[in-house]
């Protein structure tokens, strides 16, 4: 697998980890998509990054399945690393979360061809004046980050805040993420190889704080563009829809079902008779 997975390091606070509502899309299966679970890759299934319980749907899943409709035969392998709830002072160099990132990251790189990071971090930055230095500590933060492992070049992608945030319950609390946003923008717009997202026309959960799960398919195309054209993506492209469509209405292997069904079967969801039934007409 070292010569054909190609990795990225999922980093951030609870909308890199996903709290999209599960039910509310469908699934995203494909076998050339691994997730590093204890320094081994397995094949990827939702919730991605586990980091509290309601954790759900995040943007890499979509990310890994344009990344996949792009390169058909080539495997992809996402890292996740994401905390809920965490600031920007939280992913200080040498602190607990850098080091774990970091960590993984070079575990990953034994088996993996590390090609990207993708990030979003700025809700626990929305206030006290936080933002007037943000692009400087997050310059820090990913210089450490490159020259750690050994990729000075390799592309750093964030994304926009919510426009929900001033209307959600939270809303006091974040009354500073336009300029959050801004200084995101001005740090990709103004550092080597990153990027920056618009999460322009993307809606909230009920809870206003975090992007809701269609939302955030879209959001992880938007990544995929940043990442492959090597550029701001800076309004939403008109055919997302179509693109999901590709990706969720993509016809399933043989062995890629009867990997479903084994998870269907394995997490309660179907009776062993059914499961024996439908399993009966996939095997050769």
């Amino acid at each position: 697998m070292k010569d054909t997975l190609n990795s990225f390091l999922m980093i951030g606070q609870s909308n890199m980890a996903g709290r999209g509502f599960l039910k509310d899309v469908k699934p995203i299966y494909n076998q050339n998509i691994h997730v590093l679970i204890n320094g081994r890759w397995q094949v990827m299934w939702e919730p991605i990054n586990p980091d509290r319980p309601t954790s759900g749907i995040g943007l890499a899943a979509s990310f890994a399945g344009a990344w996949c409709a792009n390169n058909p035969d080539k495997q992809i392998g996402l890292i996740p690393c994401a905390e809920g709830g965490s600031s920007l002072e939280d992913w200080s160099v040498g602190g607990v979360l850098f080091e774990n990132a970091l960590f993984q990251a070079k575990l990953a790189q034994r088996s993996s061809k590390l090609q990207g990071i993708i990030w979003h971090q700025g809700e626990n930055d929305s206030f006290a004046g936080r933002f007037s230095n943000y692009a400087l500590r997050l310059s820090a933060f990913v210089e450490a980050l490159r020259e750690q492992l050994g990729e000075p070049d390799i592309p750093f992608i964030s994304g926009d805040l919510g426009d929900y945030l001033s209307e959600g319950r939270y809303g006091p609390y974040f009354t500073e993420y336009k300029l959050i946003n801004e200084a995101l923008l001005g740090f990709s717009s103004q550092n080597p190889h990153c990027f920056f997202v618009t999460a322009s026309q993307l809606s909230a959960n009920p809870d206003g704080l975090h992007f809701d799960a269609a939302s955030l398919r879209k959001f992880g195309l938007r990544y995929f563009d940043a990442f492959t054209l090597r550029q701001n993506i800076l309004k939403p492209a008109g055919d997302e829809a179509q693109r999901l469509e590709q990706i969720y209405n993509r016809s399933l292997t043989n062995a890629e079902q009867i990997a479903v069904l084994e998870i269907d079967f394995g997490s309660g969801k179907m009776s062993l008779q059914e499961y024996e039934k439908k399993l009966s007409t996939l095997k050769p």
